[in-house]
């Protein structure tokens, strides 16, 4: 049964760090493309041309689906202890990032769109709304995830770190270093996938405490 479930779990953390990986490369050639694109940055697709908005949005949605498999792989885990916190952080990061994949559909008929009209600001709402809850869920597993022990070393602040700096994107999101942050946003998700494959097991550390249900 242990064998079983950390085997899942590896599978999970497989997922996430493919999403995490087309997250990060995407953010960095967004970036990059953002450089030398002839687009207007007043439109929705910016800096993606016609023809590349929508391939890249999917190919968006799909790292989201990956992540969000990740996640429930990180729930199974149990790593961040049997908390409250810890089952209410990890709902809201699988939520906010179910929240994002929808809004990359949503955001499909508005490519020539003028990022103030309408449609595109609902959009960049609705990611608004995904990222919010992402970070806090990342934040409350990340803090129960410390709390409980179960991984030690580097692997038991990937969670908090990858928390703190999905909160900074909030402040990104309106500037042209979006890409940037999008990309060190995978990375931190990248982290994640990394322990998980290595360290799937939840065995509580040698000494430390029973978190206590908060």
């Amino acid at each position: 049964m242990v064998t079983s479930r950390a085997e899942s779990v590896r599978r999970a953390g497989l997922a996430l760090i493919a999403g995490a990986l087309i997250t990060a490369v995407g953010g960095a050639a967004s970036q990059i493309v953002q450089a030398s694109t002839s687009v207007s940055d007043d439109l929705w697709r910016y800096p993606w041309s016609s023809d590349l908005f929508v391939p890249i949005s999917v190919l968006w949605a799909f790292a989201h689906v990956l992540v969000i498999v990740g996640l429930l792989g990180l729930r199974r885990s149990g790593v961040a202890g049997p908390t409250r916190s810890a089952a209410v952080g990890l709902a809201l990061a699988i939520a906010g990032t179910g929240v994002l994949l929808v809004a990359e559909f949503a955001s499909l008929p508005f490519a020539g769109d003028r990022v103030a009209d309408t449609g595109p600001a609902r959009v960049g709402a609705t990611f608004g709304l995904g990222t919010a809850l992402s970070a806090v869920g990342l934040l409350l597993t990340g803090r129960a995830t410390l709390q409980a022990r179960r991984w030690d070393g580097w692997p038991r602040f990937t969670p908090l770190v990858a928390g703190g700096w999905t909160l900074i994107l909030l402040g990104v999101a309106a500037t042209k270093a979006l890409p940037t942050g999008v990309a060190i946003y995978g990375l931190c998700l990248l982290a994640i996938g990394i322990a998980m494959y290595t360290r799937p097991s939840a065995a509580t550390a040698v000494g430390a405490p029973h978190a206590q249900p908060t």
